[in-house]
Parts: C-alpha cells; sequence; structure tokens
C-alpha cells in the first residue's frame, strides 16, 4: 500500500509496480490521508507500506508510528522529496524499515521492496553516511565535564577491568570503587559497564590504549 499526499505520484508508483513488477508486487491500496494510514493496512492486510514523509499536517513519522503500533508486523519504506535528513532518522526510529530519496530512479525500488518484504532493513547511502558520521563525532562537552580522574576510571571500566582492580589501580577501597563507578554511569547517562564501554569506543578512549597496549 502507498501513503502519499501527492496523488499523481502515488498513482504513477502503483502503476509502475504493477506494470513492471506484477509479479513480485501488488498494489492493495492508496491513500492521502496520514490518519488512515493504519486502517488502510487492515482493510489491505498488507505485508508493505511505502510512507511519503512530507505529508500535511501530522506527517509521514506519525504515520510510521500509527502502523508499527497496530501491524507491528508490516514493514515500512519511507520515502522522502527533501534532503532532510534528521526527518529520515526519525522515521527508522519510529519504526520505518527502510528510506529511500523521492529522487531514486523508480525502477531501483524494486530491489530495496523486495528487500524489505523479506525481513531485512534497506536505507539510503548518504543518511547511512550520515549517521555513521554522527557515530564517530559525539559530542565533546561529556569530556569537557569529566575529571582526569574520572577518565581515568571510564577507560578502566571500558577495557572489562573489575570493580577490585580498578581499586588497587586507582589506590582506594574497593568500596570507594563502588561509589565511584556507580556515580561514573550516573554522570554518562548509562545503566552499566557495557554502555559505559560502547560509550567509550564512541568517544575513541581505547585509541591509545590500542596502539601502546598499556594503561595509564
Amino acid at each position: 500500500m502507498i501513503v502519499d499526499d501527492h496523488e499523481l505520484f502515488a498513482q504513477g508508483l502503483a502503476l509502475l509496480l504493477t506494470r513492471e513488477w506484477g509479479e513480485l508486487f501488488t498494489v492493495g491500496g492508496q491513500t492521502t490521508y496520514v490518519e488512515e494510514a493504519a486502517d488502510l493496512v487492515a482493510r489491505c492486510d498488507a505485508d508493505v507500506a511505502i510512507i511519503d514523509l512530507s505529508m500535511p499536517p501530522l506527517g509521514g513519522v506519525a504515520a510510521v508510528r500509527h502502523i508499527k503500533a497496530r501491524h507491528p508486523k508490516t514493514r515500512i519504506l519511507a520515502l522522502s522529496g527533501t534532503d532532510d535528513l534528521a526527518l529520515a532518522e526519525e522515521a527508522l526510529r519510529a519504526g520505518a524499515d527502510g528510506f529511500l530519496p523521492k529522487t531514486a530512479r523508480p525502477e531501483a525500488l524494486a530491489g530495496p521492496l523486495w528487500t524489505i518484504g523479506e525481513g531485512l532493513r534497506v536505507v539510503d547511502g548518504a543518511l547511512l553516511d550520515a549517521l555513521l558520521s554522527n557515530t564517530r563525532k559525539p559530542p565533546s562537552e561529556l569530556l569537557d565535564t569529566l575529571s582526569a580522574q574520572e577518565l581515568q576510571l571510564w577507560t578502566l571500566l571500558a577495557t572489562g577491568m573489575e570493580t577490585g582492580d580498578i581499586a588497587q589501580r586507582m589506590l582506594v577501597s574497593e568500596r570507594t570503587a563502588k561509589r565511584m563507578v556507580a556515580a561514573l554511569l550516573h554522570k554518562l547517562g548509562v545503566n552499566n559497564r557495557i554502555a559505559a564501554a560502547a560509550l567509550a569506543g564512541r568517544y575513541r578512549l581505547l585509541d591509545d590504549v590500542a596502539e601502546t597496549g598499556r594503561l595509564s
């Protein structure tokens, strides 16, 4: 099914899918209204929904949320005619299983649609590059709030060191080390050591350790 407020685009896409790949896809329905999307999925028993993200007034992301809330097994391919990658990321977080720009060649849609229908995910290259760039470059403000001792503790945690060993390395009692770890996790905004280690990777705290083989 297709959810797009540009009726001519939706009709053209439906015609293309039927004419070129009718043996693979059946277009069960179309709507130009976000509010009708979830109901249309039910009526069509749709396996895959194609949703335009730039739909007024609620927006395509709302349609993604509505559909996933009521029909979690329905796969969703989000499309957008803008270069707003933040909107595309929001759609993926809302439950979309893939994203492509509307500038993609029409004949290039069949593969992603089939892939999504088979349970995999598809992301446009530009969006993937942006997401990876954001992952590689986390905001530096967090590091500025940590003392040298806290940075050392975070590094030790990230290597998997146990509390007793941390206490010995930092010349404190084990009870004090436990309190320090708890305080650091709270300051980092994570719930456990695994999450702290993952965050340390994003900030490249262990790069020097990997190069020298030594902890400070």
